[in-house]
Protein backbone atom coordinates (compact mmCIF):
# COMPACT_ATOMS: atom_id res chain seq x y z
CA UNK A 1 0.00 0.00 0.00
CA UNK A 2 2.86 2.75 0.62
CA UNK A 3 4.26 1.48 -2.23
CA UNK A 4 1.03 2.27 -4.23
CA UNK A 5 0.58 5.53 -2.35
CA UNK A 6 4.04 6.53 -3.47
CA UNK A 7 3.98 6.14 -7.13
CA UNK A 8 0.64 7.59 -7.51
CA UNK A 9 2.21 10.65 -5.59
CA UNK A 10 5.15 10.83 -7.88
CA UNK A 11 2.48 10.34 -10.96
CA UNK A 12 0.86 13.37 -9.58
CA UNK A 13 4.04 15.37 -9.08
CA UNK A 14 5.02 14.91 -12.34
CA UNK A 15 1.89 16.03 -14.03
CA UNK A 16 1.63 19.02 -12.22
CA UNK A 17 5.34 20.05 -13.01
CA UNK A 18 4.15 19.41 -16.68
CA UNK A 19 1.29 21.21 -16.46
CA UNK A 20 3.16 24.22 -14.53
CA UNK A 21 5.99 24.45 -16.99
CA UNK A 22 3.48 24.39 -19.87
CA UNK A 23 1.98 26.91 -18.39
CA UNK A 24 5.03 28.83 -17.82
CA UNK A 25 5.79 28.53 -21.74
CA UNK A 26 2.03 29.62 -22.42
CA UNK A 27 2.25 32.47 -20.01
CA UNK A 28 5.53 33.77 -21.61
CA UNK A 29 3.86 33.52 -25.64
CA UNK A 30 1.28 35.29 -24.50
CA UNK A 31 3.12 37.76 -22.32
CA UNK A 32 5.96 38.99 -24.58
CA UNK A 33 6.17 37.04 -28.12
CA UNK A 34 4.94 38.95 -30.74
CA UNK A 35 4.36 38.83 -34.53
CA UNK A 36 7.69 40.72 -34.94
CA UNK A 37 9.76 39.21 -32.59
CA UNK A 38 13.20 37.09 -34.62
CA UNK A 39 12.79 33.79 -35.13
CA UNK A 40 9.29 33.58 -32.79
CA UNK A 41 6.98 35.90 -33.95
CA UNK A 42 5.35 33.82 -37.21
CA UNK A 43 5.44 30.42 -35.47
CA UNK A 44 4.52 31.27 -31.84
CA UNK A 45 3.45 35.46 -32.00
CA UNK A 46 0.59 35.13 -34.96
CA UNK A 47 -1.03 31.96 -33.73
CA UNK A 48 -1.38 33.38 -29.97
CA UNK A 49 -2.77 36.74 -31.82
CA UNK A 50 -5.23 34.56 -33.80
CA UNK A 51 -5.43 32.33 -30.84
CA UNK A 52 -6.88 35.49 -28.63
CA UNK A 53 -8.90 36.73 -31.20
CA UNK A 54 -10.70 34.10 -32.79
CA UNK A 55 -10.24 30.85 -29.29
CA UNK A 56 -11.56 27.99 -31.56
CA UNK A 57 -9.61 28.39 -34.84
CA UNK A 58 -7.25 25.93 -33.23
CA UNK A 59 -9.62 23.50 -33.23
CA UNK A 60 -8.98 23.10 -37.24
CA UNK A 61 -5.16 22.02 -36.54
CA UNK A 62 -4.37 18.12 -36.28
CA UNK A 63 -1.84 17.10 -33.30
CA UNK A 64 2.02 17.61 -35.15
CA UNK A 65 0.49 21.63 -35.81
CA UNK A 66 -0.87 22.11 -32.41
CA UNK A 67 2.15 20.14 -30.86
CA UNK A 68 5.56 20.34 -33.07
CA UNK A 69 7.08 23.02 -30.74
CA UNK A 70 6.80 21.16 -27.29
CA UNK A 71 7.45 18.13 -29.15
CA UNK A 72 10.95 19.25 -30.39
CA UNK A 73 11.15 20.84 -26.38
CA UNK A 74 10.86 17.16 -25.26
CA UNK A 75 12.54 15.47 -27.23
CA UNK A 76 15.80 17.81 -26.20
CA UNK A 77 14.32 17.04 -22.68
CA UNK A 78 14.72 13.57 -22.90
CA UNK A 79 18.22 13.53 -24.77
CA UNK A 80 19.65 15.22 -22.17
CA UNK A 81 18.28 13.00 -19.90
CA UNK A 82 19.59 10.21 -21.51
CA UNK A 83 23.10 11.88 -21.81
CA UNK A 84 23.07 12.51 -17.82
CA UNK A 85 22.23 8.91 -17.55
CA UNK A 86 18.77 9.71 -15.59
CA UNK A 87 15.86 8.86 -18.22
CA UNK A 88 13.66 7.54 -15.76
CA UNK A 89 9.91 7.36 -16.16
CA UNK A 90 9.53 10.38 -14.22
CA UNK A 91 11.07 12.08 -17.45
CA UNK A 92 8.76 10.00 -20.03
CA UNK A 93 5.69 10.90 -18.34
CA UNK A 94 6.99 14.60 -18.37
CA UNK A 95 7.65 14.47 -21.55
CA UNK A 96 4.44 13.20 -22.66
CA UNK A 97 2.55 15.23 -20.51
CA UNK A 98 4.38 18.48 -21.97
CA UNK A 99 4.37 17.19 -25.51
CA UNK A 100 0.24 17.13 -25.10
CA UNK A 101 -0.12 20.19 -23.31
CA UNK A 102 -1.75 21.91 -26.28
CA UNK A 103 -4.03 19.48 -27.48
CA UNK A 104 -5.14 19.22 -24.20
CA UNK A 105 -6.04 22.92 -24.53
CA UNK A 106 -7.64 22.31 -27.61
CA UNK A 107 -9.84 19.76 -26.70
CA UNK A 108 -11.19 22.74 -23.98
CA UNK A 109 -12.02 24.44 -27.18
CA UNK A 110 -13.97 21.71 -28.43
CA UNK A 111 -17.60 20.45 -27.67
CA UNK A 112 -18.51 17.36 -26.24
CA UNK A 113 -19.53 16.21 -29.63
CA UNK A 114 -15.96 16.96 -31.56
CA UNK A 115 -13.94 15.20 -28.16
CA UNK A 116 -16.43 12.25 -27.98
CA UNK A 117 -17.05 10.35 -25.00
CA UNK A 118 -13.63 9.57 -24.03
CA UNK A 119 -12.24 12.74 -23.50
CA UNK A 120 -15.99 13.88 -22.55
CA UNK A 121 -15.76 11.58 -19.85
CA UNK A 122 -12.04 12.70 -18.85
CA UNK A 123 -13.54 16.26 -18.62
CA UNK A 124 -16.34 15.47 -16.57
CA UNK A 125 -14.18 13.56 -14.01
CA UNK A 126 -11.83 15.91 -13.55
CA UNK A 127 -8.97 14.20 -15.16
CA UNK A 128 -8.77 16.95 -18.18
CA UNK A 129 -9.52 20.74 -17.94
CA UNK A 130 -12.71 21.78 -19.08
CA UNK A 131 -13.96 24.41 -21.60
CA UNK A 132 -15.88 26.24 -18.17
CA UNK A 133 -12.66 26.46 -16.48
CA UNK A 134 -10.59 27.15 -19.38
CA UNK A 135 -12.86 30.01 -20.36
CA UNK A 136 -11.72 32.81 -17.34
CA UNK A 137 -8.83 32.58 -19.74
CA UNK A 138 -10.39 34.28 -22.68
CA UNK A 139 -12.19 36.83 -20.91
CA UNK A 140 -10.73 40.04 -20.28
CA UNK A 141 -8.09 40.96 -19.41
CA UNK A 142 -6.76 37.22 -20.41
CA UNK A 143 -4.13 36.82 -17.70
CA UNK A 144 -5.02 34.36 -15.73
CA UNK A 145 -5.20 30.12 -15.98
CA UNK A 146 -2.64 29.59 -18.32
CA UNK A 147 -2.28 26.16 -17.45
CA UNK A 148 -4.25 24.30 -19.84
CA UNK A 149 -4.07 20.39 -18.80
CA UNK A 150 -6.04 20.16 -15.43
CA UNK A 151 -8.11 22.28 -13.01
CA UNK A 152 -5.93 22.00 -10.35
CA UNK A 153 -3.06 24.52 -10.49
CA UNK A 154 -4.93 28.02 -11.62
CA UNK A 155 -6.98 28.65 -8.86
CA UNK A 156 -3.73 28.00 -6.63
CA UNK A 157 -1.25 30.19 -8.86
CA UNK A 158 -3.71 33.47 -9.74
CA UNK A 159 -4.63 33.29 -6.32
CA UNK A 160 -0.58 34.10 -5.22
CA UNK A 161 -1.14 36.38 -8.18
CA UNK A 162 1.94 33.93 -9.81
CA UNK A 163 1.75 35.32 -13.25
CA UNK A 164 1.64 38.92 -11.89
CA UNK A 165 4.86 38.59 -9.71
CA UNK A 166 6.64 36.82 -13.05
CA UNK A 167 6.24 40.06 -15.14
CA UNK A 168 7.07 41.96 -12.44
CA UNK A 169 9.77 40.29 -12.03
CA UNK A 170 11.05 40.56 -15.35
CA UNK A 171 9.88 43.99 -15.80
CA UNK A 172 12.34 44.93 -12.69
CA UNK A 173 15.45 43.17 -13.93
CA UNK A 174 15.25 43.21 -17.30
CA UNK A 175 12.84 45.55 -18.74
CA UNK A 176 10.60 43.82 -19.99
CA UNK A 177 6.88 45.14 -20.66
CA UNK A 178 3.96 42.53 -21.51
CA UNK A 179 2.84 42.92 -25.42
CA UNK A 180 -0.25 44.83 -26.05
CA UNK A 181 -3.31 41.94 -26.49
CA UNK A 182 -5.25 43.61 -29.71
CA UNK A 183 -8.17 41.49 -28.51
CA UNK A 184 -8.78 43.63 -25.60
CA UNK A 185 -10.43 46.64 -26.31
CA UNK A 186 -8.18 49.17 -24.87
CA UNK A 187 -5.16 47.95 -26.85
CA UNK A 188 -6.16 49.31 -30.39
CA UNK A 189 -7.41 47.72 -33.41
CA UNK A 190 -7.17 44.01 -34.30
CA UNK A 191 -4.42 43.58 -37.26
CA UNK A 192 -6.05 43.95 -40.89
CA UNK A 193 -4.98 40.51 -41.61
CA UNK A 194 -7.16 38.89 -38.91
CA UNK A 195 -10.28 39.83 -41.08
CA UNK A 196 -9.06 37.64 -43.97
CA UNK A 197 -9.48 35.14 -41.71
CA UNK A 198 -12.93 35.80 -39.80
CA UNK A 199 -14.43 36.12 -43.77
CA UNK A 200 -12.60 32.72 -44.80
CA UNK A 201 -13.59 30.87 -41.67
CA UNK A 202 -16.25 33.18 -39.82
CA UNK A 203 -17.73 30.63 -37.58
CA UNK A 204 -14.53 29.80 -35.65
CA UNK A 205 -15.16 33.02 -33.84
CA UNK A 206 -18.17 31.18 -31.94
CA UNK A 207 -17.04 28.54 -29.32
CA UNK A 208 -19.98 26.30 -29.63
CA UNK A 209 -22.89 27.70 -28.35
CA UNK A 210 -22.53 30.67 -25.55
CA UNK A 211 -18.92 31.13 -26.48
CA UNK A 212 -16.29 33.16 -25.11
CA UNK A 213 -17.22 36.24 -26.91
CA UNK A 214 -20.23 36.25 -24.85
CA UNK A 215 -18.76 35.98 -21.96
CA UNK A 216 -16.56 39.26 -22.34
CA UNK A 217 -17.63 42.70 -20.74
CA UNK A 218 -16.41 44.68 -22.88
CA UNK A 219 -14.72 48.04 -22.03
CA UNK A 220 -13.56 47.43 -18.38
CA UNK A 221 -11.94 44.80 -16.48
CA UNK A 222 -13.99 41.40 -14.92
CA UNK A 223 -13.25 40.19 -11.70
CA UNK A 224 -12.60 36.74 -11.90
CA UNK A 225 -15.80 35.99 -9.53
CA UNK A 226 -17.87 37.66 -11.59
CA UNK A 227 -16.75 36.24 -14.91
CA UNK A 228 -17.17 32.57 -13.12
CA UNK A 229 -20.55 33.41 -12.46
CA UNK A 230 -21.76 34.55 -15.87
CA UNK A 231 -19.73 31.50 -17.93
CA UNK A 232 -21.76 29.22 -19.21
CA UNK A 233 -20.18 26.01 -20.24
CA UNK A 234 -20.00 26.25 -24.38
CA UNK A 235 -19.02 22.41 -24.89
CA UNK A 236 -22.75 20.96 -24.92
Amino acid sequence: MNTLALFATQVLFVVLLAELCAGIVHWFEDAYIREDTPWLGKYVGRPNVIHHHLPRYMTRNNWLQSSWDLLLASVVIVLVAWALDCLTWHVWLFAAISTNANEFHKWAHRTRKENGRVITFLQRIGLLQTSHHHALHHTNPKNVRYCVVTNCLNPVLDRLHFWAGLEWLLARIFGLHRRPDTSLPEHGPAPAWLEELRREEPSVERCGEGGYAGRRKLGRRVSAAESSRREVEFSR
